[in-house]
């Protein structure tokens, strides 16, 4: 009777192991039915599948089955794919194609692909789920609370899986994961949906270095950085922005021929200009909560600028606005940036705000 417990025991172990143990392959194999898709994040549809570029990206599906199909089109990233909430594989530059999630039990099964990597150069496809042999589709995932994150190269978690601050822009590029970053870590924490609106280097009227390139609020409105076509979805409508930006204003010093004769100018416009751009976020989502954060870099310089936008904001009368300041991050990612260690603490220390504000969820 011992023997018989044993290899039923033995049984179980290994049905577990393999059940715990997905894989994922490219194939041949025809791909069945599309299945709903779920995207977190700004998207066009294509013949492809879903143009992106965005950081942050994610798509969802569902199914019931023992495997699922998905497709990845153009574009160089790199893609965390997960089932159930395990990690199944990290790709790195795929080759276009179908790809095949097998090892499955039987039964219900939620699948995610997570873009990790910033998309400043080309918007990458990604074609979508289908069902494979023995596969049906169930509803994708959805989520009541809404937040978005805006920001720069902080909010995207640049280079925030490095060991070191010396790197290539190669390797930024390697050790960017914004799927390890603060608004993933802050939207799980709260079983949200996100996107993330941020790109590294840029900033609310100055880009760093005074690089010449769209600002955040000027790229802002579109779905893709090339601004052909205007974002629109009927059916986002945040609770909560979470906002960063003026790293990239304010940590370099003004050039001759830039805009700003004085570093007082270059607050007064910056100021207005932050001011501004909040407000046209409320106009689409008047309900809206608005955290501004903001770390103590540049000798206190953008914490204090953006606490006097906050300030500004609520003295004209725009209600639910926080501001944080965030000390003490090590900054030890790649170009001192903040690692996954500071994303944590900054995680929390919106967290302890979130928490106390419980009605950011009762918006509508």
């Amino acid at each position: 009777m011992k023997a018989v417990l044993g290899l039923f025991a033995t049984a179980l172990l290994s049905t577990s192991v393999i059940a715990a143990s997905p894989t994922l392959t490219p194939t041949t194999t025809k791909a069945g039915a599309a299945l709903p898709v779920h995207i977190g994040g700004r998207a066009e549809r294509v013949a492809e599948g879903y143009r992106r570029q965005w950081p942050g990206t994610y798509f969802e599906s569902a199914f019931r089955g023992p495997s699922a199909l998905l497709k990845i089109g153009q574009g160089d990233i790199v893609l965390h794919v997960s089932v159930d909430g395990a990690p199944v594989a990290k790709l790195v530059k795929p080759k276009p194609g179908l790809y095949r999630v097998a090892g499955l039990a039987h039964g219900r099964h939620a699948i995610r692909v997570d873009v990790a990597s910033e998309s400043q150069s080309a918007p990458t496809v990604f074609g979508g789920f289908y069902a494979a042999s023995g596969t049906r589709p169930l509803p994708a995932p959805s989520r009541a609370r809404q937040i978005e994150f805006i920001g720069d190269s902080h909010t995207v978690g640049y280079g925030n899986i490095s060991t070191r601050r010396d790197c290539t822009q190669d390797e930024v590029w390697a050790t960017t994961d914004t799927a390890q970053a603060m608004p993933a870590l802050t939207a799980r924490r709260y079983g949200a949906d996100y996107q993330v609106n941020a790109i590294s280097g840029r900033g609310i009227v100055r880009n760093y270095d005074g690089m010449a390139a769209d600002t955040v609020p000027t790229a802002y409105p579109f779905t893709l950085f090339d601004k052909a076509a205007r974002y629109a979805d009927p059916a986002w409508h945040p609770h909560l922005f979470v906002i960063a930006l003026g790293t990239n204003d304010l940590t370099t010093p003004l050039h001759p021929g830039e805009p700003w004769k004085t570093r007082d100018a270059l607050h007064a416009d910056y100021e207005q200009h932050y001011v501004d751009f909040v407000k046209r976020l409320r106009a689409h989502a008047p309900n809206a909560h608005v955290i501004l954060w903001a770390t103590d870099m540049a000798n206190g310089e953008i914490a204090s600028e953006v606490g006097k936008v906050a300030s500004r904001l609520n003295a004209e009368g725009e209600r639910d606005i926080g501001f944080i300041p965030v000390a003490g991050l090590a900054f030890t990612g790649c170009h001192a940036h903040p690692s996954t260690s500071d994303d944590a603490r900054i995680t929390m220390a919106l967290s302890t705000y979130i928490d106390t504000h419980p009605e950011i969820w009762r918006q509508k």
